[in-house]
Parts: structure tokens; C-alpha cells; sequence
């Protein structure tokens, strides 16, 4: 795979070069053409702000980062197993995005509804789906509030593409996990993914570009990193520049945190592998079971 996101070490703190069937309507205030970031990035840590980073342009651009038929092929049916093997059918994403895995999961005959914070991610999903022949429920949603957004309960809750590390303050984590656990069925789970974020902190940023952002033509990678700030550049093609700003959050963690709001058990993953060394994976995926049914 020739995606680069970038090789280069550092040290941290250094520069480096709804209802659910309610669909996304448009406002009419002027659409943002570009990011903003005020005077100084660095100094952006709010939780909100992520609303401001997923302009248009740059969510257009966002399949061009994963590239679907190559990320499909790398993960294979690994959510899909573990859903089954589980006998779980309804399924919330409450990170959809452009749509990837609602639109994967549809395919395989599960029950989906597709929430986000980003209504025009909301939009780009929705599109994409029906390109695909597909018609997704989506639920423009705050995760802190969830269940005043949607309504029922799932057996299962995903959270995938790096979602949770847009929540800088503690607070809101915690507040997202508990209507995250509240909104699942007795016996459901949580199946939420996150970068590495203990290999760059500690040994700094390295990719094996196998699993997650298969785009072949575009470059991401930190440009600075701190023990609360992870800040990321993607340049695409043609030379647009786009950034978020991402907390970077520990596996151990993110682990502790949902034993504390309730999960009873905990399975991490390392790029789909349950053996691994801590620092090899690019992403870690965590599989949170609200009771010992199994």
C-alpha cells in the first residue's frame, strides 16, 4: 500500500512538518469554505469544535483518505463475525461519517441506523448508501445526550474511525460511554476503535498504512503532539490542507473507562489481531460486553 501518513519520530509537544428517521436538512447559513482554528491552533481542545472542522470540502474529500473497496478488503468480516457470533441484529453507529460501515453492515442483512454529530457527514453517508442502492435511517446526534436524540435499544453500538478521540474534556467521555451503555440492550456491546495513540506518544508516529486509510494519494500525519493534543494534517492531491485536532488517548485508559461506567468485559484488538504487542498496531479495537451472558 503506498498511503502515507508520514514516518517521521518526534518528541511530544513539538512541531512537526434527531428522531432516527429524520434526515439532514440545510441550513441557510452560509456554508464554511474554510477551517478555522482562530490564532492559535494549538490552543483548540474543545470538544465541540469538530462540528467546524468536517466543512464540506474536507468530507467530500474523506472517501478519497479511507478508499472503500481497499479498506473492505483489509478489515474483511471482522465486525460482521463478531456481531454474529453474538447473535446480535440491531446495530447503532453513532460515528457513521461518510458511511462506510453502516453501509457494510446493511449489506450484510443487519439492522442499521446511522447517527453523527456532522450533518454533513450525515448527508455525504447518506449519498453514498443510496449510490449503493441503500437507504440509511440517519439521527443527527449528540453523543452526551444520546437517548434523548434516539430512541429504543440496540445489541450492539459501534463507534468506529478514531470518533471517540474528538472529546477532549473527561467529562463528556464519560458522559458519552454511559449513553452509550444505556442505550444498549441488557446484553449488548460496544465496539469502539482509536488510533495508537501510546506508540506516538512514546516511541512517535509510524504507520504500517495496511488497515484504516487505504487512500493511495493521501498523506496524514501529526503535526504536533502533546499529552492532550493530537494534531492532524491531511494533504490531498491537490494540494488541499486540511487539520484536526484530536486528543490522544491511552488504551489502558480508554479500557478503565468503561469498566467505570458499567462494562463488565473488555476485549482489545490490535489491527483485528487479539495477540499483539502494544506498539505494533496502528489502531486498537475494543469490544465492551455490558453483562456476563456469554
Amino acid at each position: 500500500m503506498l498511503f502515507e501518513e508520514g514516518a517521521k519520530q518526534f518528541q511530544g509537544g513539538q512541531s512537526m512538518t434527531g428522531p432516527v428517521e429524520t434526515r439532514v436538512q440545510t441550513g441557510a447559513e452560509p456554508e464554511a469554505t474554510k477551517q478555522n482554528y482562530g490564532d492559535d491552533p494549538l490552543k483548540v481542545r474543545q470538544s465541540d469544535h469538530y462540528r467546524e472542522e468536517y466543512i464540506k470540502s474536507f468530507v467530500e474529500k474523506w472517501d478519497e483518505l479511507i478508499d472503500w473497496d481497499a479498506r473492505a478488503e483489509s478489515e474483511g468480516q471482522f465486525f460482521i463475525d463478531i456481531l454474529r457470533a453474538r447473535g446480535k441484529k440491531s446495530v447503532l453507529d453513532v460515528a457513521t461519517g461518510t458511511g462506510f460501515h453502516s453501509v457494510q453492515l446493511l449489506k450484510a442483512g443487519f439492522q442499521v441506523t446511522s447517527a453523527d454529530g456532522s450533518a454533513e457527514m450525515l448527508a455525504k453517508a447518506f449519498e453514498n448508501a443510496r449510490q449503493r442502492g441503500l437507504v440509511l435511517h440517519t439521527a443527527l446526534a449528540d453523543w452526551r445526550a444520546l437517548n434523548r436524540d434516539i430512541h429504543g435499544r440496540y445489541d450492539a453500538i459501534i463507534c468506529l474511525g478514531n470518533s471517540f478521540t474528538h472529546l477532549h474534556d473527561e467529562n463528556d467521555r464519560r458522559r458519552a460511554l454511559a449513553e452509550f451503555y444505556s442505550a444498549l440492550k441488557h446484553d449488548g456491546i460496544l465496539i469502539m476503535d482509536q488510533r495508537n495513540y501510546d506508540a506516538i506518544l512514546d516511541v512517535g508516529f509510524d504507520s504500517k498504512h495496511k488497515y484504516y486509510y487505504c487512500g493511495d494519494q493521501v498523506s496524514a500525519a501529526p503535526e504536533y503532539v502533546d499529552d492532550s493534543l493530537a494534531r492532524f494534517r491531511y494533504e490531498f492531491p491537490d494540494s488541499s490542507v486540511y487539520h484536526l485536532n484530536m486528543f490522544p488517548l491511552r488504551k489502558n485508559y480508554v479500557r478503565g473507562l468503561m469498566t467505570e461506567i458499567g462494562f463488565q468485559r473488555v476485549r482489545t484488538y490490535g489491527d483485528f489481531q487479539e495477540t499483539h504487542n502494544d506498539h505494533d498496531p496502528d489502531f486498537f479495537i475494543h469490544v465492551a460486553e455490558k453483562s456476563y451472558a456469554r
